[in-house]
């Protein structure tokens, strides 16, 4: 069962489009199908609106990738997708003929790049209307023969008979489930496995107050900032050794079903269903497992109160870490901060070895693993 996201709006021929190439009224095409009016946003361009009217009533697929002509940035990508620039669909010759006859014009469009294939690694990035087509469900398993993503996904991975090199390959290659999230166990534990973004905040938060509000209470408040600080940034090398070596011990994973249902459930199907927007954040019960060593090694190793410090500023550090996750997949972001999306979200899309700085690429140059844009694709040896 495929998701289909295609919308119902009015068709119209090449020259009906043509015809809207003033200041007044400026309409531009994107892959010679979608039909944006951008007349609003002509003295809001970067540019200014000559570069933009130069290409009026035409298709500027190929200038939006040509940096010769104009440098665009993801934002560019980001203002079209907003729903209120798009009008309409330009005709094939076939809706031309059979179509436009009718009065109120408006057909159902299936778009060409609902036949994106998101499975594949690429050089450069998707743009993001892309990473909202849904994958065509059958269609996937007949081909990769995985896992369905119509019945619940543990249970494939827990019985499945596949090797380590194959589980791996395939569980690193996105796909996309559409709205909603694909079924995990298929039963009553479901809701569980869901953790809404802003659970993160609302739980630790009040923990790192707590903390740090014991270390400001007996403690130099210089000293506190100091190690609240100190803790949070030790939080960002934690951050990195966890994702590199916990979440993709790829590597070193034996050839087990449970052990591929134990990185199934810490990290895989983050990188099977990278768009999932309840199954991005850590639920809470997971991270109280993971969390609890270094807060014995913390209280075991440190005074008490610069303990206090430290810990609270390394679980904020955390807090950030997980909101940070969140919003570079599923938020608009400011200008400063659409170089570390796209940075993360390489790492889902073109390699997966590389890049596992989330919060920065700090510790990745530090270590030798920074994502570049010369970086090789990851190897898929899998069709």
């Amino acid at each position: 069962m495929s998701q289909d996201q295609s919308k119902t709006l009015e068709l119209f021929s090449r020259k009906q489009v043509s015809e809207h190439n003033n200041a007044n009224d400026c309409w531009v095409t994107v892959s010679n199908r979608k039909i944006y009016d951008v007349t609003k946003f002509l003295d809001e361009h970067p540019g200014g609106p000559q570069y933009i009217l130069d290409y009026a009533g035409k298709d500027i697929t190929e200038v939006l990738k040509d940096s010769t002509i104009h440098e665009h940035s993801e934002s560019a990508y980001e203002i079209l997708e907003d729903s209120s620039y798009l009008v309409g669909y330009m005709a094939t010759e076939l809706e031309e003929k059979e179509l436009l006859t009718n009065s109120s014009h408006k057909v159902e469009v299936k778009l060409a790049t609902l036949d994106f294939d998101s499975t594949t690694f690429v050089k450069d990035l998707p743009t993001e209307e892309k990473l909202s087509i849904a994958t065509d469900y059958s269609r996937d398993y007949k081909r990769h023969h995985f896992l369905d993503l119509q019945k619940p996904l543990l249970p494939q991975v827990m019985f499945g008979k596949f090797t380590k090199d194959f589980y791996v390959d395939q569980i690193h290659r996105p796909r996309h489930y559409g709205k909603g999230s694909a079924p995990l166990f298929g039963n009553f534990l479901e809701p569980l496995s869901k953790t809404s973004w802003y659970v993160i905040p609302m739980v630790w938060l009040p923990v790192v107050l707590y903390h740090v509000g014991v270390a400001f209470k007996n403690m130099n408040p210089i000293f506190t900032i100091f190690f609240f600080c100190l803790g949070t940034f030790v939080w960002t090398l934690i951050e990195y050794g966890l994702h590199r070596f916990l979440f993709h011990f790829d590597d070193w994973l034996p050839e087990s079903n449970v052990c591929f249902t134990l990185h199934f459930l810490l990290h895989g199907v983050h990188h099977y269903l990278p768009m999932d927007k309840y199954r991005l954040v850590m639920p809470p019960t997971l991270f109280v497992i993971l969390c609890t060593p270094f807060y014995k090694l913390v209280f075991g190793l440190l005074p008490l109160y610069v303990a206090y410090a430290g810990f609270a500023g390394g679980l904020f550090g955390y807090v950030c870490y997980d909101l940070t996750h969140y919003f570079l997949h599923h938020s608009k972001l400011p200008s400063f901060m659409r170089k570390l999306k796209k940075y993360h979200l390489e790492h889902h899309y073109k390699n997966y070895q590389l890049g596992f700085g989330v919060t920065s690429w700090f510790w990745d140059k530090v270590f030798g693993t920074y994502l570049s844009p010369t970086s090789p694709i990851s190897q898929m040896k899998y069709d």
